[in-house]
């Protein structure tokens, strides 16, 4: 059987046109697949075509701000509302009324926020490496202090022009840097640090990626800590499966567990060997474990 065929399409959602990679069937089961901070669509490029190869129709896109979608310039606009809102427009275009969610990093995020406050499209979630929005307050707030040292890079993300211009030096050396040094050796050709230079190098694409912890930040500093529970501190109910690398070098393991405590039906796969780029870590082990999951019933699932 000849591989599906992954095509570029330009789709219009909440007022902006994101670019995305679809493979697959078109009247297949409709699953997105959300990419986070440094990354563009090809983060996921090693899931795509296991699941279009069985008749899942995937879509890829380049998230608001990354590589070619649009690239709003206020930070308000990069509030996860609308980034949610950019995913429900995604599936309507598709026709549709729900859709298998995945993310990973600040996927991961928009995709919890999705199971949080429009569960109706959401069929079923997957999360890589990113915990659920309350537990990473806790552990910030609490403080410990592991978690709190691995994440003073948001603070210096909040900084104008400042981060954008150090990551573009010397051929976007220091972010190249950052993925090998955090990832196993080789995790990362050559011809994949191309793509990624190639994405960051789009105008305005750094600031853009930036632009979601800036939105993050300034989201929590408006609200009180009662208007932030109400956003933050809710259950999933929708199925949900969590993909861990626990040598990740940015989120402590405890975290996965702590998400699971907000998790009605959950289940929760560690991979010992790999850390925050699970995907492209471990991406044979990664696929069969989202194929098992998303064919098996919602009976199989592990409750926490």
């Amino acid at each position: 059987m000849s591989a599906p065929e992954l095509n570029s399409i330009s789709i219009p959602t909440n007022g902006i046109r994101l670019h995305a990679k679809t493979s697959g069937p078109e009247d297949g089961r409709l699953v997105i697949l959300l990419h986070g901070f440094p990354e563009f669509w090809f983060g996921w490029h090693r899931q795509i075509e296991p699941l279009s190869q069985v008749g899942y129709h995937v879509i890829v896109p380049d998230q608001r701000g990354y590589n070619l979608s649009d690239k709003p310039r206020p930070v308000s606009a990069y509030e996860i509302d609308q980034l949610a809102n950019d995913v429900i427009g995604i599936i309507h275009f598709f026709g549709r009324e729900k859709a298998v969610i995945a993310g990973h990093d600040w996927g991961a995020a928009v995709a919890w926020y999705l199971a949080m406050h429009y569960p109706d499209k959401v069929e079923r979630l997957i999360i890589a490496n990113v915990p659920h929005q309350a537990a990473f307050k806790r552990a910030i707030q609490k403080p410990v202090w592991k978690q709190l040292r691995k994440s003073l890079y948001f603070f210096f993300f909040q900084i104008p022009f400042f981060p954008e211009w150090g990551m573009a030096q010397e051929g976007y050396s220091r972010l190249k840097k950052v993925m090998i040094n955090t990832s196993r050796p080789g995790t990362f050709s050559e011809d994949d640090l191309k793509r990624y230079d190639a994405a960051w190098s789009q105008p305005g694409a750094l600031t853009g990626g930036l632009n979601w912890y800036r939105a993050m930040m300034r989201l929590g500093s408006q609200y009180s800590s009662e208007k932030s529970n109400r956003i933050f501190h809710q259950r999933i109910t929708v199925p949900t499966l969590v993909l861990w690398g626990n040598q990740d070098a940015f989120i402590e393991p405890f975290l996965a567990d702590w998400s699971m405590e907000w998790v009605d039906q959950g289940k929760l796969i560690r991979f010992e060997n790999a850390g925050h780029w699970v995907l492209h870590e471990e991406a044979e082990k990664v696929n069969q474990t989202i194929l098992d999951y998303l064919q098996d019933g919602h009976s199989s699932l592990l409750l926490f």
